[in-house]
């Protein structure tokens, strides 16, 4: 397999990747680095997990002129916190390269009037949702001449729905020789459609199949809907997980949750769209720093984070889809280690079961709880 810079990545960013011990590319940068850093418009998908955030970033820093003091990568993605998660990678990867590129995170829920003084820095690279930057174009506060790539992460969010009337409009405002560059976990026909709408020679990079690390283990537990929150509490007794996420759909539901975990003295916080962003951003900032071992999250909040030291994922209200179980037990098993996940049923959720397992290819086995021990049934 090629080195990063055999794939054309600028020797400091390589020796930046090595003091994070990144030493090899994973697939799928083997892949889109060169497609990327030829200029060519690309799709490029890969499960959960494979390093799809450095596969267009690494190329999209090697296209930045630090010299120049103009916007040039404009990325767009869905949530606040990955557009801070973002930032912060590619802050830290400039800096320890020595490259003198400016990033700036550019996100709803924050002052307006604040992100236009740091707009004054003449940020190289900016990250952020689609409303904001649509906004901020419309209002000429950025100019999108200068622009040579945009970056679309989480295609299967932003293609779709109300956000895809934003995209398109970020994209309408740059020069028509821009790159453009869709990204996504899975393949779909509808998001695919309307990225080869956009880009009209667009090329398809994808390594491996939709498919769940195998790493990770699978689990499922029974019980009633009302004894939910009580099998979770134990469970967190019996497992010990070194730092959890707790999937749920409803964000009235995450914060009771939240309290009844946090009277019996489980460390808990909630991350979810009814939070403002200081309050999501707290939430993060203690998960991470591990003051609190468990973080309860909605699909939407959790979507594309990298956080490290995942051990368990529990399933407290259970995906219907199997490419929704797909993105929420990749949030565990990063970087090589070894993870669990845990779906909480009902006896009518159960039947789901074969379904993960005929869509993703896995064993799902039966776990039970006794005597406060997790056991697993053969």
């Amino acid at each position: 397999m090629a080195t990063f810079s055999e794939l054309g990545i600028l020797p400091a960013l390589e020796s930046a990747l090595g003091t994070d011990d990144i030493t090899d590319p994973t697939p799928i940068q083997s892949k889109a680095i060169p497609v990327i850093l030829a200029g060519s418009d690309a799709y490029v998908s890969s499960e959960t997990g494979t390093g799809k955030t450095l596969a267009y970033l690494l190329p999209a820093l090697a296209r930045v002129d630090a010299a120049q003091r103009a916007l040039q990568v404009v990325v767009v993605v869905p949530t606040h916190e990955l557009a801070m998660q973002i930032c912060d990678v590619g802050r830290e990867l400039a800096q320890k390269a020595g490259l003198g590129i400016r990033f700036q995170p550019l996100i709803g829920g924050v002052s307006t009037k604040r992100q236009l003084e740091k707009l004054k820095d003449k940020p190289q690279v900016i990250v952020g949702t689609p409303g904001r930057i649509d906004e901020l174009i419309k209002g000429r506060k950025i100019k999108p001449h200068t622009v040579k790539s945009v970056i679309v992460d989480e295609v299967d969010r932003l293609l779709l729905g109300e956000s895809l009337a934003e995209v398109r409009s970020i994209i309408k405002s740059m020069q028509r020789e821009r790159q453009l560059v869709f990204v996504s976990a899975t393949q779909r026909a509808e998001t695919t459609e309307e990225a080869e709408a956009l880009a009209s020679d667009l090329v398809q990079v994808h390594a491996g199949a939709d498919q769940v690390n195998s790493a990770i283990e699978h689990f499922y537990i029974e019980c009633e809907e009302r004894d939910k929150a009580e099998v979770l509490r134990k469970l967190l007794h019996a497992l010990e997980p070194l730092r959890a996420i707790v999937f749920m759909h409803r964000s009235a539901n995450a914060e009771i949750l939240a309290s009844k975990l946090n009277h019996h003295k489980i460390p808990v916080v909630d991350l979810h769209g009814a939070k403002d962003h200081a309050q999501r951003k707290n939430s993060m900032d203690d998960f991470r720093a591990g003051e609190a071992k468990v973080l309860i999250a909605s699909d939407i909040a959790a979507r594309g984070l990298d956080i490290r030291g995942v051990s368990h994922v529990f399933n407290f209200d259970i995906p219907t889809q199997s490419k929704d179980y797909l993105h929420r037990v990749g949030r565990t098993s990063r970087a090589g280690s070894q993870g669990c996940a845990v779906s909480i049923m009902t006896a009518q959720e159960v039947r789901l079961v074969k379904r993960y397992q005929s869509d993703l290819h896995i064993e799902v086995r039966v776990g039970r709880l006794a005597g406060g021990v997790f056991h697993v049934d053969n």
